[in-house]
């Protein structure tokens, strides 16, 4: 679903909310436990990132992997997305987004019109961000992350507004955890190559959002989150495999080269519909 079509849905439906259809009264507050969920869909923030590389193996990144020669062995370059074919010139395809979905619980106070909460959140979701690397070989080098899902717990400061005060207006932030599936993919049959790293990475969430009661106990909302996950344990060890002893990656230290992205954030932005149950 594209996140213009997610936007018109959602103030469709915050428009709809807003019709005089339900009276609030005065004492219809926002203090309380509440479960809900959210669906809407997220988008990956790409930068242009590339390979970076310890060929010494000393745990020291930014060296420049060169042939038997003294060329640069990537000088044909680097992209943002996965690879299309063993050349610069074969392009490469755009990251990729997707929906997402997931439930959430917490804890309002209210103090006149201020709101302050808490709340604990597992999303699901699809968004997929590559980048690749080709060599003079040529071969193309393409590592890839896919976001599976998230655990959250952060903190709101609402204002809420309106005759009744039925709309809370707010800002959030707090602690995310994510489960990311890596992976690598290379034209290159001559060396072996070793993935490690781990598949849990945390980070942070901030964003704002806006609920609107719709009946006493249940309300609907919009959000969007800004996400940065710490993803920098993933890491390919080339090593020789069928490849001569002066192969490029095999130059400096006989035991290989050590590949990992220097775009070490992972950065995606999710715009949802919330739904919310108080008690």
């Amino acid at each position: 679903m594209k996140s213009e079509r997610l936007v018109s849905m959602a103030f469709a439906v915050l428009a709809a909310a807003a019709a005089p259809a339900y009276a609030q009264t005065a004492d219809d507050g926002w203090s309380g436990f509440y479960i809900g969920g959210n669906l809407g869909s997220s988008e990956p923030d790409g930068d242009g990132g590339r390979f970076s590389f310890d060929n010494n193996l000393d745990g020291t990144y930014g060296d420049t992997v060169r042939t038997a020669a003294g060329a640069d062995a990537f000088s044909p370059g680097f992209c943002d997305g996965a690879a299309g074919g063993r050349t610069p010139g074969l392009g490469c395809r755009d990251d990729k987004g997707g929906a997402d979905y997931g439930v959430r619980a917490g804890y309002d106070w209210q103090a006149g019109r201020w709101v302050f909460g808490l709340l604990a959140e597992y999303t699901q979701g699809d968004i997929r961000d590559s980048v690749s690397a080709f060599s003079t070989t040529p071969a193309f080098y393409t590592m890839t992350r896919d976001l599976d899902d998230t655990l959250a717990l952060r903190g709101r400061v609402g204002w809420t507004f309106g005759g009744e005060g039925d709309y809370l207006l707010y800002l959030t932030a707090g602690a995310v955890r994510a489960t990311i599936d890596h992976s690598f993919a290379t034209s290159n049959a001559a060396n072996a190559f070793t993935l490690s790293g781990d598949d849990r990475a945390d980070g942070w969430q901030a964003g704002l959002g806006l609920e609107r009661k719709v009946l006493d106990h249940f309300s609907v909302g919009l959000e969007y989150l800004f996400s940065r996950i710490d993803d920098d344990d993933f890491r390919v060890r080339t090593s020789r495999g069928t490849a001569p002893a002066n192969n490029p990656f095999l130059l400096v230290n006989a035991n290989g080269t050590d590949l990992r992205r220097t775009d070490k954030d992972f950065e995606f932005g999710s715009l949802r519909l919330t739904a919310t149950y108080r008690f």
